[in-house]
C-alpha cells in the first residue's frame, strides 16, 4: 500500500496570507518530494442577523507524492 495523494486544507486570516501559503507550498514541492496536483483558496464569512461577524480564507492544497503505476513500472 502506497499514498499517491493528499488534500488538505488550512484557514489563514487574509487573502494575502492564503496567496503566500499557496507560494509557499509550491516553493517547497521540489525540495520535499511531491507535485502541487492543485490549489486555490475559497473566501467564507460568518453571519449574524445578516451582518457579517466573522471573516476567513480557506486554502486547499492538494499534494501528488506519486503515480498510481509508478511502483510497477
Amino acid at each position: 500500500m502506497r499514498l499517491i495523494k493528499q488534500t488538505e486544507e488550512y484557514t489563514v486570516d487574509t487573502e494575502q496570507a492564503a496567496i503566500d501559503l499557496i507560494e509557499q507550498f509550491r516553493k517547497d514541492a521540489e525540495t520535499k518530494g511531491y507535485v502541487l496536483g492543485a490549489s486555490g483558496y475559497t473566501y467564507k464569512t460568518k453571519k449574524a442577523k445578516g451582518e457579517i461577524i466573522g471573516e476567513i480564507w480557506v486554502c486547499k492544497i492538494v499534494k501528488v507524492l506519486g503515480g498510481v503505476w509508478d511502483e510497477f513500472e
